[in-house]
């Protein structure tokens, strides 16, 4: 079984809220719980799979303007400022850290004797 990270970022790629789902629900599922407690912006920048109607009239009753590309089956594409897109990188870096992060703490935690005792009384015997 697989997750999703839904998370709101600041401009600086910084996460602001996050809300974790089941990876095979759909991205409307955290797009939505995160909706409510959006902080002031001029835009949203996310990926195809937020593109939806409900979503982007939201956005832009809140005075965001949507920066999402259209879903691939979307009959009538509408447009976004590819430019502007392009800075999503900095959300990816932001997942990126949350990763090394956390794969810091598993190593960190497969040190620890009290957590894995198994795995270090054999390598106890050999140093």
């Amino acid at each position: 079984m697989n997750s999703k990270l839904h998370a709101v970022t600041d401009a600086l790629g910084r996460p602001l809220r996050m809300f974790l789902t089941a990876g095979q629900r759909s991205d409307y599922i955290g797009a939505r719980a995160l909706l409510d407690g959006l902080p002031p912006a001029e835009h949203m920048l996310a990926d195809r799979g937020y593109d939806a109607n409900w979503y982007r009239e939201e956005l832009e009753n809140k005075g965001i303007k949507p920066c999402i590309p259209s879903r691939k089956g979307r009959k009538v594409p509408i447009p976004h400022d590819e430019a502007r897109y392009r800075k999503r990188h900095k959300i990816e870096n932001s997942f990126a850290r949350l990763k090394d992060m956390a794969e810091q703490i598993a190593v960190a935690e497969l040190n620890r004797v009290d957590v894995f005792p198994p795995l270090h009384g054999p390598i106890r015997r050999l140093q």
